[in-house]
């Protein structure tokens, strides 16, 4: 979680694995495309800078962070996909609805992961305006995509 005292992008490489070999799916949600998109590059751009191989990056969209569950999930059950990384955002409206969506992809994230025994790593942003995601996706507090990808190379050293 990005605070004050702790930036998204911030983390220590010294005991990554070799993942030159490794393949990641990227399921990225569409709704606040700005938002993910940057965050997307940030996963992206991480994962080659610790060997990842382009060709073995694959990027899919889903419509909205509620899809991100199922995205996943057709992903992950493919035998050659080594991690699964997924990013969203989920901004606080004038409902109680993000606390709908947030708590559902949660679940279905983990379920997914525990399903295929492979990494799917939550990169979803859970914010109370545009603004804070901003701030976690390059801003001042770093990039959740970032953060994600390396979550994802830890887990494959696991």
């Amino acid at each position: 979680m990005a605070t004050s005292l702790k930036n998204l992008s911030s983390y220590t490489s010294d005991q990554f694995p070799d993942i030159s070999d490794k393949r990641f799916g990227l399921v990225v949600a569409e709704w606040n495309r700005a938002i993910t998109d940057t965050l997307c590059q940030g996963a992206y751009e991480t994962l080659l800078k610790h060997g990842a191989k382009e060709k073995h990056i694959y990027r899919n969209t889903v419509p909205g962070s509620f899809e991100l569950g199922l995205g996943a999930q057709l992903l992950a059950q493919h035998e050659e996909i080594d991690a699964v990384i997924c990013l969203g955002v989920v901004i606080k409206g004038e409902t109680r609805h993000d606390e709908f969506i947030s708590h559902a992809v949660a679940q279905g994230l983990m379920n997914v992961g525990l399903k295929f025994n492979k990494p799917v790593i939550f990169g979803v942003l859970t914010t109370e305006n545009e603004a804070q995601a901003w701030d976690r996706a390059g801003g001042k507090h770093g990039n959740k995509g970032v953060e994600a990808a390396v979550t994802a190379i830890h887990m494959l050293g696991f």
